[in-house]
């Protein structure tokens, strides 16, 4: 299903034209049929003779022959439509900004180019290939019992590596609960992501220190903080610029829109970072929206585009330019990384009772390192022992997470008190006496049990 499709519908929806008579006119002016019939109408009452009265019988006809075999139509709108944006294929479309094709092929785009040394191109799949394993380690101790959740980001390296890199250390970041790979390049420890996910803490790192706020579980909420933080940052004159990531079904939320639009009226210096991972949990990309969600930007006042979400090289290109604009005050951006969501929604999820084998299949051919790979082994720019390398720093990588997991402490059970006033309160106090005593109550118990035996 098309925009101008819908846009044709609507418009004979609104001028009640059907048939021949909607055909004669589509044919007189295809560019804009609505507008067209508004002017002929006008035209027509403004030549008829004086003291002509209207023409009732063409208010009470019966719809003609060709009308009636029009109406079918409406058995075709109720179709299961592709998915926004995709061509007859499953593709992406051509406005997609691809810089480096699945098959490894290096491409140029007119508005992005980038050049990267060996080294970068090197960084890049290194970042990749450990970003990925950490995420593979922590979703096998969840299934050992030592995380209570995780969610996986597997598949979508590219976006979160080439977004992240593009980064200057004084942009702030705003995540939702799944960018590891963002965090990665922010410095951020990764087994500190971890400490939410086991639930010993909050978030286990101070956002201030690497400019990456706290896992926010709430679907889209941190779009409407980032645009808050991107109106400070203006306020304050700094030439810094605030990066949102969110899903295809976040886009569905109503604070994303807000956020858009306050990011409009304002300008501020932010940029809409949305991983399109084709599923919202169980629910598919077509039926959040029936445009590419890229399109959203221009009704907002802003521009979007949409890149090739496992290409690395594009990814780091389009939010390379987005935050750049940003900074020069060109207000906000919406960027819609077209990629997939290879495992589980998160552990609790099983995508194998919402989705084909065979679609898996077929992204699995565009993975996001082996392209990369590819494409370093074609030209020459890493050789087999530095491919060794990354698997030893790999592995070492696995085992390093593994045991900070197994060591982790707790928390202490009475800090969930502090830090709930500024000043003490009496009913915060009252309940912190009735925990403790209510904790003190299982070592009596366990007191009783050994002097029984």
């Amino acid at each position: 299903m098309t925009v101008e499709s819908t846009a044709a519908r609507s418009t004979s929806r609104r001028s009640g034209t059907g048939g021949k008579r909607a055909t004669k006119k589509a044919a007189s002016a295809p560019g804009d049929a609505g507008s067209t019939t508004g002017t002929t109408a006008k035209t027509a009452k403004r030549s008829k003779p004086a003291g002509s009265k209207p023409a009732k019988a063409a208010k009470t006809a019966k719809p003609t022959k060709a009308a009636k075999t029009a109406q079918p139509a409406r058995t075709a709108r109720s179709a299961k439509p592709r998915a926004a944006g995709q061509g007859a294929n499953g593709s992406a479309g051509p406005e997609l900004v691809q810089l480096l094709t699945p098959e490894g092929e290096r491409v140029e785009h007119p508005d992005y180019a980038i050049d990267l040394s060996a080294e970068e191109l090197r960084g890049l799949y290194r970042d990749m290939v450990l970003t990925r394993r950490f995420d593979s380690e922590a979703t096998s101790l969840q299934r050992q019992g030592e995380l209570g959740l995780w969610a996986s980001l597997l598949g979508q390296e590219a976006a979160q590596i080439g977004s992240g890199r593009a980064l200057r250390d004084d942009d702030y970041v705003f995540p939702t609960y799944r960018e590891h790979g963002v965090a990665w390049c922010r410095g951020v420890d990764p087994t500190k992501l971890l400490g939410m996910f086991r639930g010993v803490n909050n978030g286990g790192w101070d956002p201030t220190t690497n400019n990456f706020h706290l896992y926010t579980i709430v679907i889209g909420s941190q779009a409407l903080h980032a645009t808050g933080y991107a109106m400070g940052v203006s306020l304050d004159g700094a030439d810094s610029a605030v990066i949102a990531y969110f899903g295809d079904g976040a886009s569905s939320q109503g604070d994303v829109a807000e956020a858009f639009t306050f990011s409009a009226v304002y300008n501020a210096p932010v940029v809409f970072f949305c991983q399109n991972n084709q599923w919202a949990i169980s629910e598919p990309a077509e039926r959040q929206s029936r445009v590419p969600i890229y399109q959203r930007a221009a009704g907002f006042g802003f521009p979007g585009v949409r890149v090739d979400g496992n290409d690395v090289l594009a990814c780091l290109a389009v939010t390379r330019a987005a935050v750049e604009r940003a900074r020069s005050g060109q207000g906000p951006m919406l960027v819609e990384a077209f990629t997939y969501r290879m495992g589980a929604h998160t552990t609790s999820d099983d995508p194998t009772r919402y989705r084909r084998d065979e679609e898996r299949a077929e992204w699995e051919a565009k993975d996001p390192i082996a392209r990369l790979r590819a494409y370093l082994e074609k030209d020459g720019l890493a050789d087999d022992a530095f491919f060794a390398s990354i698997d030893e720093e790999s592995e070492a990588m696995g085992k390093h997470v593994r045991e900070a997991i197994r060591t982790m402490p707790d928390p202490d059970t009475m800090a969930i008190f502090e830090n709930v006033y500024a000043d003490g309160h009496a009913l915060v106090d009252e309940e912190r006496a009735q925990f403790a005593e209510y904790l003190a109550s299982f070592a009596d118990s366990a007191e009783s049990a050994g002097e029984g035996r």
